[in-house]
């Protein structure tokens, strides 16, 4: 498996290129790293490697040029973390103006924005409204609960606190409870909660004076700022129209500019672990196992199970979220699944133990947790719960329906009988050099028939049964009638 995995990573390194814009013997070299459309952890396996490529290079700057209406929580919080690590990188988030895209950094867009060492963005892009949302039942999505939002929300105060932008617009951008004021001081505006603020005017010395401003964002709706915004607040350190700009404002003079993008691969990645192809999969597997354990032998339906099961943990393999635990508990859950149905009659606690091992090994490949700690975690393993129960039922409902309506389809005509075996065809349980054998032999009864019992038949114990009469224990008996393995006697006269 580490082998197969090995081989895969490499493909897409290679897959992987750049084009460089400027070229010079003492040039740096400067990554330009795409984050665009939606934030999922198929994105996390390119950036982690192009990450990887531009320490290789000893890359001084990578720059993120971030377009997107954000993502899931998870995926964010692992592309801030891998951010965050850079200590001998200069990282910049950038807020580019694409002619196919969204000119902003939204949610989780924002949240890996304020990872970066310093922030710029185009004319025309804004970023905020950070608070993560859930979907509900009827389909709409609303905010998340107050503990998934409280742990996103010190997650992007302490990544403010960190890089230096103001906390204050960070808290606003993720909860719409808090209500962000302008404080003019002596050294200039400085956005400040309301109750921070409050709290400032009470403590200060006589004499400073401390004046409110205009309300930046108000109480009951989400932060989102503009780029001139962004820049006039202290968060942006520039707005700038293109990379050159930024380079020019960061001072870099001399540079080899290489623009990563993702590869086919990736692409590949990204659209196996997706919502849509992840059920997917789980419902052809679940379907063609269901049929292949149903029925002799090894045949199509389980070289498309292997397939499907194969494609999915590929994916997540791939993303990091498998590990031995994980296939373990799938392949010891499908084999409880075929003992319980081959070996032990009816069906209790090894077969239900075997389809909870399948759902546990499936929900856990695709996360990066066994046990959820923050609210976030717990939503998204309900989730993936979710997604695995709901196919499992409903390829057990297809299953069910397919066996019924298409027995005579190739793949059902080994699990239904087509036809029935009749004596008068010939057919009978036995050899026919069975009947032949007893077949007007005689013999004694060893119990009394009542009408069935023991008797000794030549050589043999075996058991019969008369046509009705009643036959104490030892009368004579003769073999009046073999069928199948049913031996009929009648009282022997014996001669006078």
């Amino acid at each position: 498996m580490k082998w197969f995995v090995a081989v895969w990573l490499c493909s897409l390194i290679f897959a992987s290129g750049g084009i460089a814009s400027a070229q010079s013997t003492d040039a740096v070299p400067v990554y330009v790293i795409p984050i665009t459309g939606e934030i999922d952890q198929g994105l996390t396996v390119f950036l982690r490697r192009s990450i990887e490529k531009a320490k290789n290079e000893q890359a001084p700057y990578i720059i993120f040029d971030i377009d997107t209406f954000g993502g899931r929580v998870d995926a964010a919080l692992q592309i801030t973390t891998l951010i965050g690590s850079l200590s001998e990188v200069t990282t910049i988030a950038y807020v580019g103006l694409h002619a196919e895209g969204s000119a902003v950094s939204w949610s989780a867009g924002a949240l890996i924005a304020f990872a970066a060492d310093r922030i710029y963005a185009a004319p025309g892009t804004s970023m905020g409204a950070a608070a993560p949302v859930m979907q509900t039942a009827e389909g709409t999505m609303e905010t998340a609960d107050e503990k998934a939002v409280s742990a996103i929300r010190t997650q992007m105060a302490s990544l403010a606190e960190k890089n230096g932008y103001p906390p204050a617009l960070a808290l606003a951008m993720v909860d719409k409870d808090v209500e962000v004021i302008e404080v003019l001081t002596e050294r200039g505006i400085e956005p400040m909660v309301r109750s921070d603020f409050e709290t400032l005017v009470r403590n200060a010395p006589e004499g400073q004076e401390i004046t409110e401003g205009r309300i930046i964002s108000a109480e009951g709706k989400l932060l989102s700022l503009t780029a001139e915004q962004l820049f006039t607040y202290g968060v942006s350190a520039g707005t700038v129209s293109t990379v050159a700009d930024l380079l020019e404002r960061e001072g870099v003079q001399r540079y080899t500019l290489v623009r990563l993008a993702p590869s086919a691969a990736d692409d590949a990645v990204r659209l196996l672990t997706g919502n849509v192809v992840t059920s997917l999969l789980i419902l052809i597997g679940i379907i063609a196992l269901f049929m292949e354990i149903s029925s002799p032998g090894f045949g199509f339906p389980g070289a498309i199970a292997l397939a499907a099961f194969a494609a999915l943990f590929t994916g997540n393999i791939l993303l990091g979220t498998v590990g031995s635990l994980e296939l373990l508990f799938f392949v010891i859950g499908i084999a409880l699944l075929i003992i319980e149905i081959f070996v032990i009659p009816g069906f209790g606690v090894v077969g239900i133990s075997g389809i909870a091992l399948m759902t546990l090994g499936l929900v856990l490949s695709m996360q990066d947790f066994v046990i959820p700690t923050f609210s976030w975690q717990w939503d998204l393993l309900g989730k993936h719960v979710l997604l695995v129960l709901g196919n499992l039922i409903a390829g057990f409902f297809i299953f069910g329906v397919l066996a019924f309506l298409v027995p005579k389809y190739t793949p059902f005509k080994r699990l239904t009988l087509s036809h029935s075996q009749e004596t008068s065809m010939g057919y009978t349980s036995q050899e026919s050099s069975e009947s032949v054998r007893y077949l007007g032999k005689e013999g004694i009864a060893l119990t009394t028939l009542r009408p069935s019992g023991k008797a000794e038949i030549g050589d043999e114990v075996v058991q019969v049964m008369t046509s009705g009469e009643f036959i104490e224990q030892g009368a004579p008996l003769s073999v009046s009638e073999v069928n199948g393995n049913r031996i009929v006697v009648r009282r022997r006269k014996e001669n006078s």
